[in-house]
């Protein structure tokens, strides 16, 4: 992946940063789908899933937090989120906090410099008051504007006052002219090795994370955070269509037997085997959640031709099809392309779509051999 742009930081920069995925035990359940995705499809009106969040450690020992899940006491929210999470009947559970589990495995906390927030949306904030009052919090443009003081202050607050009280609040400005596939991007470390990539539309400041684990060859993990909701946003596309069979199965891994990617061609928009399964949610299809509806198509666009490139690793925020597929904290992620886990997990989230094919009745005398 090329880096483009910038006077400040040179294009054959090419440090790295190690990665762990942390499963933040946080889960989403009976989350509607409709103000989300669209078309809507049998077995799929209701979403449930995970919330990852990232540890970043770079060489020199600094490090940061990509996302921080939900926090353990939710309940304590902003009562407009509370509202409406209780309005949607959304089920949530949560076990742990982030800064708990990185304590149980031995990682210095106190020495985090900064918990990065893809966005301000409450199943990624956290609680950053667990954190010392010397780790920052990064947000993407147009967060102080829209976003603070906060809750009590502003009694329609989206956020808690205690998420910023004390500790410097860093809003990230995208004018250095700088690009990483694509999008507007920061070269956090100056040197290669982490960027913060500018991906609006589903929410006000929304950023994804870039970062290199190796560097002969380059591989690198995207942290999505919520560009898209569901893998079917961006996949297939012209980079990656659906192919004619698929493997692991994934309605049965452990087959032998791959998957007639046919099972799926009605299912897309006009059964475009390079089209998505899913848009973005607009105003037709009911309550519309992204900010920005244009922005967050392009944003997905985007997303497509970094997904495109075999070196990548995405990983949007919510995708449980690879609970399966990574390993989580404490482990580290940096070896992703050795294990291969792009391609075991590129095709599981068709797992979704069971009971769609099944309604489909021109496909009936095919499944008979198929395991749902």
């Amino acid at each position: 992946m090329d880096q483009k742009g910038s006077k400040s930081s040179s294009t054959s920069s090419r440090g790295t940063v190690r990665i762990r995925i942390i499963d933040t035990t946080s889960y989403i359940h009976n989350l509607p789908a409709a103000p989300f995705l669209s078309p809507e499809f049998p077995g799929l009106s209701r979403l449930s899933g995970p919330s990852f969040s990232f540890l970043i450690e770079h060489p020199s020992s600094r490090s940061l937090l990509f996302d921080l899940g939900i926090r353990k006491d939710w309940e304590n929210l902003p009562p407009i989120t509370t509202r409406r999470i209780e309005l949607m009947q959304i089920k949530v559970k949560v076990k742990k906090g982030v800064r708990e589990q990185l304590e149980e495995h031995g990682v210095e906390v106190k020495k985090i410099e900064g918990i990065v927030w893809s966005h301000w949306h409450w199943d990624h904030t956290g609680d950053p008051s667990s954190f010392e009052k010397s780790t920052a919090l990064i947000v993407g443009p147009g967060f102080t504007a829209n976003f603070t003081p906060g809750y009590p202050s502003d009694e329609n607050g989206r956020i808690l006052e205690s998420d910023l009280h004390g500790r410097e609040l860093r809003e990230i400005s995208f004018d250095q002219g700088l690009k990483m596939g694509g999008f507007d991007a920061v070269d956090y470390f100056g040197d290669g090795s982490f960027y913060l990539l500018d991906s609006p539309g589903h929410a006000i400041g929304h950023m994804c994370g870039l970062a290199r684990v190796t560097a002969s060859p380059n591989s690198f993990i995207l942290m999505g955070g919520d560009i898209c909701h569901h893998v079917g946003q961006f996949r297939p596309s012209a980079k990656h269509p659906l192919p004619a069979m698929i493997s692991p199965h994934p309605f049965d891994h452990n087959s032998a037997v791959p998957c007639p990617g046919e099972l799926f061609e009605q299912l897309l928009p006009k059964k475009d085997s390079a089209k998505p399964f899913y848009c973005v949610a607009g105003p037709k299809n009911g309550i519309q959640v992204a900010a920005d509806l244009d922005a967050a198509n392009e944003s997905i666009s985007k997303l497509q031709d970094v997904d495109g490139l075999d070196e990548v690793l995405v990983v949007i925020a919510h995708d449980s099809s690879l609970l399966d597929v990574v390993d989580f904290f404490p482990k580290y992620a940096d070896d992703f392309f050795a294990k291969g886990w792009q391609k075991k997990g590129k095709w599981l989230f068709l797992k979704d779509f069971a009971e769609a094919v099944k309604s489909l009745p021109t496909l009936e005398a095919q499944l008979g051999s198929v395991s749902l």
